[in-house]
């Protein structure tokens, strides 16, 4: 390899590039962790390079060190995040660290964890180590929103996703939906599926589509499957139902039906097959006055139920309902370039809408992308 200079502010970029690329590796298998990546640097050569790959399994630093071709006494250290002072599923990577003589640490991200939250650079700092931090801190916190957002608030990321025609369109007045965006758009949406930990739909969806919601990837992680489903109308012979016991099913529903004796029957059933039942109080609406669940009540007890992240596959009601209650931190387009019309036409968002454009929720683009023939637009929520 090369000889790479450390104090070079271009080489400094290039290892902890490699060290995000590394962390994007345990996409799908870490969460509720964060994905990180490490590279150890040593007289200008890598000597060793890990991350974490899976939610139990040794966290990237401890990988990188495990991995290392030669004594890494007196080299540096690149990693994603703020390397962990706390016992967990793993020990704390700082002490492994420190054991290995590592000089110096470079540090992408922060860690808001409070069990760390800086915790761990002053135990480096403490024992002689250098430590830089912010290299690349943009490029590193963009690994992690839903890590960030989950350990600060213990509620879900929520990544409200849907495929339209260039005239804002996601089904004809007739309901057909099949297929707006293109294959390649189709592959990519798989690839969200197991990135997030949780999918949700309206009780709308299953009845018209009888979606199985999985992820279509070879040796990809099928998502928790989450029902919105107020009334409990959700079949005994739905795809969702029978496939319950196999992979992971929520329904969520108006907390008032255990009191009524016709939807006892159902939960009882649903119990059965295995399906996790979710009761929840309801809100009215902040637009249109209808009641419906509590979307915050919703997001609380599916974080206490280990969701940390959610790929919101709604219809129009269901949209409307989470980005008005605030709920939605992320929106991911699919522009196909095609024309439907129609006063009947389906919208992403329905309901009766916000006031004034001023008043609507507000997003800020941060990623766009030609996907065959479609444009994928990715937007996070606006910070006030």
């Amino acid at each position: 390899m090369t000889e790479l200079f450390a104090d070079n502010s271009i080489e400094h970029e290039t290892y902890m590039r490699r060290a995000i690329a590394l962390a994007k590796k345990g996409i799908g298998a870490v969460n509720p962790n964060p994905l990180v990546g490490a590279v150890i640097v040593k007289h200008g050569r890598v000597i060793g390079e890990g991350y974490h790959a899976r939610y139990g399994e040794l966290h990237a630093e401890r990988d990188a060190l495990k991995k290392v071709t030669e004594d890494p006494a007196g080299a540096e250290m690149y990693v994603t995040l703020e390397p962990c002072c706390h016992t967990g599923k793993q020990p704390p990577c700082v002490e492994a660290i420190v054991e290995a003589g590592i000089r110096k640490v470079y540090v992408g991200s922060d860690d808001p964890n409070a069990l760390v939250a800086g915790k761990g650079i002053t135990y480096l700092r403490e024992r002689g180590i250098e430590v830089e931090t912010h290299v690349l801190k943009d490029a590193c916190d963009a690994l992690n929103p839903v890590f960030f957002h989950y350990i600060t608030t213990k509620t879900p990321y929520v990544v409200m996703k849907y495929a339209m025609t260039m005239d804002g369109k996601i089904a004809s007045a007739t309901g057909k939906s099949k297929w707006i965006s293109g294959e390649a758009s189709r592959a990519r949406v798989q690839e969200m599926r197991n990135e997030l930990t949780g999918i949700m739909v309206g009780i709308g969806t299953v009845l018209a589509d009888d979606p199985m919601l999985t992820c279509r990837i070879e040796g990809g992680r099928n998502p928790v499957r989450i029902v919105w489903d107020s009334d409990l109308r959700i079949p005994e012979e739905s795809n969702l139902v029978k496939t319950a016991e196999a992979i992971r099913t929520i329904v969520l529903h108006d907390e008032k039906l255990a009191y009524d004796e016709a939807s006892k029957e159902t939960m009882e059933m649903l119990r059965s097959r295995k399906a996790e039942l979710i009761g929840l109080p309801t809100v009215e609406r902040r637009i249109g006055g209808r009641q419906m669940l509590d979307p915050t009540v919703a997001m609380t007890r599916l974080g206490e139920a280990g969701v940390d992240g959610i790929l919101l596959e709604g219809g129009g009601t269901l949209n409307e309902g989470l980005l008005s209650a605030g709920a939605v931190q992320e929106v991911r387009i699919f522009l196909a370039p095609k024309i439907l019309g129609g006063r009947d036409a389906l919208t992403p968002v329905e309901g009766v809408g916000f006031d004034s454009p001023d008043l609507a929720a507000a997003f800020t683009l941060i990623e766009t992308e030609r996907i065959g023939e479609d444009i994928f637009l990715r937007y996070v929520k606006k910070e006030v």
